[in-house]
């Protein structure tokens, strides 16, 4: 332990209770303390584990089958061949291989409501830890929506969605995908939700919910958040910037729940 006379804390320490950001870490005469210098590194090494570690993605496969009211889940791969190539080449994890292609079309039914897509992205923590839980809290508060079966694609971007949604003809789509790691959250997940998927799309028409995980933006408010989307969306027919996200003005209800978009309005 440091000598209590060396070591300056920092007034703002007793803040970090509220946050995960390095604040008040106090000095050792100009220096960090030892403590928060070897917190750092640790921080440093877990982000770049979380970008270059793999997709273990049939253990995400399995942990999907055992959520009630989902498919068999799909596991495809982008045209970027190797994790290197995906970092150095960024529109190649925007689209599909020929053989995924080929086997979603295979597999592909009548148009669905919503596309389910889970993507490694930038952690593949993100997407390895939380998007099964997410998708239990978000089943529990959409009802009557057609859903795809879970699509996992390896070495994916956000616009994988636009591909996938596009040859399932689906109606919307979400898509799980792994955030870029900062050095204190290096789990971080992203929803994307996008109406009228179809490739080239431009960001401006998608809406996003970030940093869902244990220690962020819990599991059943992102349900909620992303429900409500999906209801509102039904409505005005588009997503991005034409749709503000009112989800955390209370708002909600149960008439907002989200349902099936072949379902008449109900008469008042």
């Amino acid at each position: 332990m440091p000598d209590p006379e060396i070591l300056t804390e920092n007034p703002w320490r007793s803040l970090r209770r509220f946050t995960d950001a390095r604040i008040g870490l106090g000095r050792v005469g100009v220096s960090l303390p030892t403590r928060e210098l070897l917190a750092f590194q640790i921080a440093h090494a877990q982000a770049r584990d979380a970008v270059h570690l793999p997709l273990d993605a049939e253990k995400l496969a399995d942990d999907l089958r055992e959520l009630e009211g989902l498919g068999d889940p799909l596991v495809l791969h982008t045209t970027a061949e190797t994790r290197d190539d995906y970092l150095r080449n960024p529109p190649k994890g925007e689209e599909l291989d020929a053989s995924s292609v080929a086997a979603l079309e295979e597999a592909a039914g009548d148009p669905c409501d919503l596309a389910l897509v889970a993507a490694d992205g930038l952690s593949s923590f993100a997407a390895q830890n939380n998007v099964a839980p997410f998708l239990r809290a978000f089943l529990d508060h959409v009802e009557g929506v057609s859903l795809s079966r879970p699509v996992i694609v390896e070495q994916g971007r956000v616009a994988i969605g636009d591909h996938v949604g596009e040859i399932l003809k689906a109606r919307a789509v979400l898509v799980m995908i792994g955030e870029r790691p900062g050095l204190s959250s290096p789990d971080s997940l992203g929803l994307y939700f996008t109406w009228g998927p179809e490739t080239g799309l431009h960001d401006a028409r998608r809406n996003c919910i970030s940093n869902v995980r244990a220690a962020g933006l819990d599991y059943d408010r992102a349900a909620v958040r992303a429900a409500w989307l999906l209801s509102e969306a039904r409505k005005v027919e588009t997503s991005g910037v034409a749709l503000k996200d009112r989800s955390s003005e209370g708002e909600i209800d149960a008439s907002d729940r989200a349902t099936s978009f072949l379902a008449a309005p109900s008469e008042g």
